[in-house]
């Protein structure tokens, strides 16, 4: 595996490629400073992603080192059309390792940006920064968190930079956060609550030299909100990202979040919802609202390349203004789960794009994209 020889905090005028160099150097560590400057004394908040977006962001996977091996092609199908579904209703910026802009390019379509940058893989929501708004929504920033690949498992030497990319290419500024935190391992309703792991936040490959108070803090701080509600479990199985919310929990609005349950008591995953299921029952948000649970007892499990896939998950989708774009395991829980998620977004088409690849390499439609939301 190869570890990163810099993290982007001792990141200058030495880059990763050319094309990097002149990107980053200098320029982006400015407007980091002159941004949390300028905007220290005001609040921002990350928003719901069920509010406006300005774009999405997105990465190419491009290594078949980096875990793909000979299912490259296909889990670049799969990214090529999520970005083209979403690319239907909202702008997408696909960052692409140098050298392979042209296939992106040819995959994606002409509604695609394609931006030639450094990057190690796919996974937009863990690498990229999380984006927040000041009280008026007329100012941006990106919250940059450290990334150290899910605890040192796969390379991220290129993805840990990424947040200093995206923010410089849209012209926002850049807020330290010093912490290590993936975007799929939290969830938040933009209005004080935000929803996580234990599982996943207190690993001891993550922040180690933090204690749960700390961590709490910090991402209350980091996310502008007042309350972190603690699930105790991701899926079973899950050993790439030690549990990440976003493949048991996602918010449909305000007080009102799709639970994955599982009624097959041979399951794994039985107790372990059930105990997730009782802390969200238990609770209120940060607004005093008892939560309203939808569940979806839909997961398939299935078998790719001699690999059993534990942790397919339909709660892995991403929202547009019009859509919602959700993953497909190719099995036959598809069709049940589609129809289960329809009447819960009246106005917006569910659409279904295939991500069984992706689900073998761990994640899904949300974990592969970031939402930067709109400014007025």
């Amino acid at each position: 595996m190869h570890l990163p020889s810099m993290t982007r905090r001792g990141f200058g005028a030495a880059a990763l490629s050319a094309t990097a160099a002149t990107l980053l150097a200098g320029r982006a560590l400015a407007a980091e400073t002159a941004g949390t400057s300028a905007a220290s004394a005001e609040k921002y908040t990350a928003p719901a992603e069920w509010e406006d977006h300005s774009c999405c962001v997105m990465s190419w996977p491009w290594d078949r080192t980096d875990g793909w091996g000979s299912l490259l092609p296909d889990v670049q199908g799969e990214i090529a059309g999520i970005a083209r579904a979403i690319g239907a209703c909202e702008p997408v910026l696909m960052f692409a390792e140098p050298g392979h802009t042209d296939e992106a390019r040819a995959l994606c379509g002409p509604a695609v940006t394609v931006v030639e940058y450094p990057v190690n893989d796919c996974w937009t929501r863990d690498t990229g920064p999380v984006f927040a708004l000041n009280a008026a929504k007329t100012r941006r920033i990106g919250l940059d968190f450290g990334f150290n690949g899910w605890g040192g498992k796969y390379p991220y030497d290129k993805d840990d930079l990424l947040p200093v990319g995206v923010c410089e290419r849209l012209g926002v500024p850049r807020r330290d956060v010093p912490m290590v935190l993936e975007g799929g391992s939290v969830i938040t309703d933009g209005q004080g609550t935000l929803v996580t792991t234990e599982e996943c936040l207190l690993n001891p490959n993550r922040n180690p030299g933090m204690t749960r108070e700390q961590i709490e803090a910090t991402l209350l701080a980091a996310y502008g909100a007042t309350k972190l509600i603690w699930l105790p479990y991701g899926l079973a199985g899950d050993v790439i990202t030690n549990g990440h919310v976003d493949l048991v929990a996602a918010y449909l609005g305000p007080a009102r979040i799709l639970l994955h349950t599982q009624p097959d008591t041979g399951s794994p995953n039985h107790a372990r919802m059930a105990a997730n299921k009782a802390v969200l029952e238990a609770a209120t948000d940060a607004c005093g609202r008892r939560f309203e649970l939808v569940e979806m007892e839909q997961q398939p499990h299935f078998r790719q390349n001699g690999l059993l896939v534990e942790t397919f998950s339909y709660t892995n989708y991403y929202l547009t203004a019009s859509q919602v774009i959700v993953p497909l395991s190719g099995e036959a829980a598809d069709g049940p789960a589609l129809d289960r998620l329809r009447p819960l977004f009246p106005g917006r088409q569910v659409v279904g794009t295939p991500a069984r690849i992706l689900a073998w390499g761990g994640g899904g439609v949300h974990c592969v994209t970031q939402h930067v939301p709109r400014t007025r």
